[in-house]
């Protein structure tokens, strides 16, 4: 153990109801999914999209993200869920690109199925997304299942509660508290600096898969929880590389900056395009498309 650590003594076990166990972690799972979910509710209406439209949308998102993220985490570990298929079906091992690619993918099916475009939507619901990854990482802090190498720095974590997913008694690093760390930088660069100021629509989708990219890309150089495919490198950098691949010659060469200004009302305005979010004032909902700009 390092001379000075963080000591997480707490048990990541809630509750238990008989035999099955309620995790912190998916307490705090559920928990930012309702927030994303309140979050594009409130963020949608003021971008004229409507709550039944998110209603409908939400299913789609959520069983996709579920779906895509327990298939990722099954081709990383593939050596051991080829020696028990039977494992495959099970929420013991989810992965967080796999949720983030997963919802969007669900999404765009609906906006397609719908004839709804799909960009605004994106753009409205990704400070939310960012803020529900960091109450998710909240659990991880907790359950010890992202945890880094083993570190003598001062803010290492030791975990000493038996139910823990980390080493018993070694000091690694808080790798979970530093993508929580990252998230909540990112929600503040989207939310406070690009946010209504990127154009065209989706770029701070963009922006958002960029930066998120970037930390996740860093940060699990640290972690040793994850399979290594080849090089040292984790399948969850080579996602992160080809999201970069592609989202960051489309900030260079399509994405521009805006101004905006703020209306008596307190809503803010773009002065390159006095329609708002949605041309001509439309909102979204089934049978009308918002056009790009």
């Amino acid at each position: 153990m390092a001379l000075m650590s963080i000591v997480i003594g707490i048990d990541p076990v809630a509750f238990t109801i008989g035999s099955f166990s309620v995790r912190w972690y998916g307490i705090l799972v559920v928990l930012a999914v309702l927030f994303i979910c309140l979050w594009v509710w409130q963020a949608g209406k003021r971008a004229g999209i409507t709550g039944s439209f998110i209603l409908s949308a939400a299913p789609w998102a959520i069983v996709s993200a579920i779906v895509v993220s327990r298939l990722i985490h099954v081709v990383d570990r593939l050596d051991i869920y080829m020696s028990d298929p039977r494992a495959i079906i099970g929420f013991e091992g989810m992965t967080i690109y796999g949720a983030i690619l997963g919802a969007m993918l669900g999404t765009w099916i609906y906006c397609r199925v719908t004839r709804v475009s799909f960009a605004p939507l994106a753009d409205v619901a990704v400070p939310g997304v960012i803020l529900a990854q960091a109450i998710g990482r909240v659990g991880c802090n907790i359950n010890g299942c992202c945890y880094g190498q083993p570190t003598s720095l001062p803010w290492a974590y030791v975990y000493m509660n038996p139910n823990t997913a980390a080493p018993l008694g070694v000091a690694v690093h808080p790798t979970a508290a530093y993508e929580l760390l990252w998230d909540l930088a990112v929600f503040a660069l989207l939310f406070w600096v690009f946010r209504g100021h990127l154009r065209p629509k989706g770029s701070l989708f963009a922006m958002y898969l960029a930066l998120y990219s970037i930390g996740a890309f860093g940060i699990r150089f640290l972690r040793v929880d994850t399979h290594q495919i080849f090089g040292g490198i984790h399948e969850g950098q080579i996602i992160a590389l080809c999201i970069l691949a592609i989202t960051v010659p489309f900030l260079i060469w399509k994405t521009r900056w805006v101004t905006k200004q703020v209306e008596p009302n307190g809503e803010s305005q773009d002065l390159n395009n006095t329609t708002g979010g949605f041309s001509a004032g439309a909102s979204i909902s089934n049978g009308s498309e918002p056009k790009l700009e």
